[in-house]
């Protein structure tokens, strides 16, 4: 590659291509901690719930606290990061992922548990934001964008990987939710060994603590003497010319305005059609489409693997195709496959025979059910009409969430269908394009805070999507509930075409010029 000098002529310099590219991968360890840690989740629902006798709302905030957890480790990470150093930030982020690991896999209270949790969500909030600014600090321009993306594409990894332990993990003798739970400890402390062995930020170590020589000497193993040279002088340049640091007030500024507008839209959307709810309900909701639990567990397997495919074809299509086709043609997706995902829960009937009847675990719901053999109910509202009244409370909302899956009829390969290309589509689009649109729109000055509000806002809705999902399971029935979000896919579909530029091919100053208004 070539790098210019400061006299404007240019010279080649040869690349350690594979130091850097082993530092990347071991810092984006992080990215498949975040990922893991938001999915195992999924296989542990059932056996929580009963374990710590959760109603729907106390299983909502289990499962969404996480996110909680996230906001918080969002707005620390960030300042922290500037003033201590990302490589230990990001040491700090490994043990909290182990010691979250651990203590929820052995909590025996519901409350330690949350608060077991909410840690990891802190150490998802750190991971999330600074393994990639440490990557871009540290990689060479040529290689930014590729390395960048191993952030991402461990995320996805993760979440598939996560799927897998669960369905080895579901059968073992025990508790078995603990297990799922704890064996994220094992990749958190080889994650947190493993940084000990990477460098720190070179940058960092110029704008923060002048340490110009440490520096050098970084950089001088990525890509010898005279990229060493030609960064130090980039860099003090680029301190020069920065008059002000950005402040959370100059957010809202008019002239940033349309910048803020597609920013927290695409934040907005990314969430709020759905897709954690899916990641971390996927096994419960395919036992709503009234698979066995083994099957429910081997299909989430299979939405972990489609979303690892195409975020591999979104890295590859983003340069080519652009960020905003990507988004219409996802968005459009979703929709579809929601609306499928609607019809297809829309058109089950309930049947009421001897043999579903005999399923049933709870032997007083079982008698006060026989009375209604032989009967055929089309749609959940119907159904929970005809029941609620012979069940106590606590039978009918163990019949909404565990037995109901013993009486449906449905076409749960469409089903399937739906949430597989749902999945496909997100990660083609809202998934990797949003966080890629939002290092593009935001001008230097006050990009570091900008992505940290955008961030924490982005945790804020799906920690609200995580806490309701459940409750609109129960209550509205999956009908509903995906109506739901294909209107939201719907919006998020208006939203990219009326807001949403194209930056493929623009430079920052012209995405920055284009977007700011004078």
């Amino acid at each position: 590659m070539t790098n210019e000098q400061p006299n404007g002529t240019t010279q080649v310099v040869k690349m350690n291509k594979s130091y850097t590219v082993l530092i990347s991968l071991v810092v984006a360890l992080g990215g498949f901690l975040l990922g893991f840690d938001s999915a195992v989740i999924s296989g542990a629902v059932k056996g929580i719930t009963t374990y710590f006798e959760m109603t729907d709302a106390m299983l909502g905030f289990a499962v969404g606290c996480v996110i909680f957890g996230a906001m918080a480790g969002n707005l620390m990470a960030g300042p922290l990061s500037d003033r201590f150093g990302r490589k230990s930030v990001l040491i700090i982020v490994a043990a909290l992922f182990a010691v979250s690991a651990s203590w929820s896999a052995l909590a025996t209270g519901y409350t330690e548990f949350i608060i077991a949790r909410i840690i990891g969500g802190v150490g998802i909030g750190g991971a999330i934001l600074i393994a990639p600014i440490y990557i871009a600090e540290i990689a060479p321009p040529k290689l930014r964008g590729s390395l960048v993306s191993f952030n991402q594409l461990n995320i996805v990894i993760g979440i598939s990987v996560a799927y897998f332990s669960n369905y080895f993990l579901v059968n073992i003798e025990g508790e078995a939710w603990r297990w799922m739970l704890g064996v994220e400890a094992i990749p958190a402390i080889i994650y947190f060994l493993a940084l000990f062995t990477v460098p720190k930020s070179p940058r960092w170590l110029i704008q923060q603590l002048n340490k110009i020589e440490l520096a050098r000497k970084i950089l001088v193993k990525i890509g010898g003497e005279a990229y060493a040279e030609a960064t130090i002088v980039e860099i003090q340049k680029g301190m020069e010319r920065e008059d002000s640091k950005g402040r959370l007030a100059d957010l809202f500024q008019s002239k940033y305005g349309t910048i803020m507008i597609i920013a927290l839209g695409i934040a907005f959307f990314q969430q709020i059609t759905g897709i954690n709810a899916i990641f971390y309900y996927a096994p419960t909701i395919f036992e709503q489409a009234g698979g066995s639990t083994d099957s429910s567990f081997l299909q989430a397997i299979v939405v972990g693997l489609t979303n690892l495919v195409f975020t591999l074809v979104a890295i590859w299509l983003i340069d080519k195709l652009g960020r905003k086709p990507l988004l219409i043609i996802g968005t459009s997706a979703m929709t579809i496959a929601l609306l499928m995902a609607t019809l297809a829960f829309n058109n089950a009937t309930y049947r009421f025979d001897q043999e579903s009847l005999s399923k049933i675990s709870n032997t007083e719901t079982q008698v006060a059910l026989a009375a209604l053999e032989g009967q055929e109910f089309d749609g959940q509202k119907v159904l929970f009409e005809a029941i609620e009244g012979r069940l106590t409370a606590d039978q009918f909302l163990d019949f909404k969430r565990n037995q109901i899956t013993n009486f449906i009829q449905i076409n749960a390969t469409l089903v399937l269908i739906a949430i597989l290309l749902y999945v496909a589509a997100f990660a083609i689009s809202l998934g990797p394009v949003m966080w890629t649109l939002i290092s593009e729109v935001f001008p230097t000055k006050i990009k570091g805070i900008a992505i940290s509000v955008v961030g924490f806002f982005n945790s804020l809705v799906s920690f609200s999507v995580t806490q309701i999902f459940p409750w609109e399971l129960s209550n509205l029935g999956p009908t509903a509930t995906f109506a739901i979000y294909a209107g939201l896919s719907l919006l998020a579909l208006l939203f990219v075409k009326r807001f949403v530029i194209e930056t493929k091919g623009r430079s920052l100053e012209e995405v920055e010029e284009l977007l700011i208004r004078k």
